[in-house]
């Protein structure tokens, strides 16, 4: 049930990233943090050998994250990610699977996704942070945007 959810969120994010949507701080910073929380919640025991898929996982992210086009929308950043971006999840992921064969040894799901996205989330904010463009406010409940 635990893979079926992250299956899920981690579809929701691809899919909503694709179709493009507001970059803020907190729609960045969410995804990689629960996962990694959760990852290292599901660790019983940390091996060493986790280093190295890890790294890897990492630079893929910091690799993904230079294919994701930002652009200005409304005054604020916009995110979206493009057919490259598909490509390097594809490639990490089959790395990930091929590590985790010939190393014997594979980290949780969760904690290997988390810094996947911690990766992407490092190059992306740099990106942001260097257009001099102002995130997107959060969007409240009703729909509309609040301050930020």
């Amino acid at each position: 049930m635990t893979y079926l959810l992250i299956a899920a969120g981690v579809l929701y994010v691809l899919v909503r990233r694709f179709r493009g949507e507001p970059l803020n701080a907190r729609d960045l910073l969410a995804p990689p943090a629960f996962l990694l929380f959760f990852g290292i919640r599901a660790m019983e025991e940390f091996h060493l050998i986790y280093l190295l898929p890890l790294a890897a996982g990492f630079a893929f992210g910091a690799f993904r994250g230079l294919t994701i086009r930002l652009f200005e929308r409304d005054g604020h950043l916009w995110q979206r990610y493009t057919p490259w971006t598909l490509l390097v999840w594809v490639t990490s992921i089959g790395a990930s699977f091929g590590l985790a064969l010939l190393l014997d040894h594979h980290a949780p799901t969760q904690l290997s996704i988390g810094v996947s996205m911690l990766g992407e989330l490092c190059t992306v904010g740099a990106k942001a942070l260097n257009t001099g463009l102002p995130f997107a406010p959060e969007k409240l409940s009703n729909g509309r945007y609040g301050s930020s």
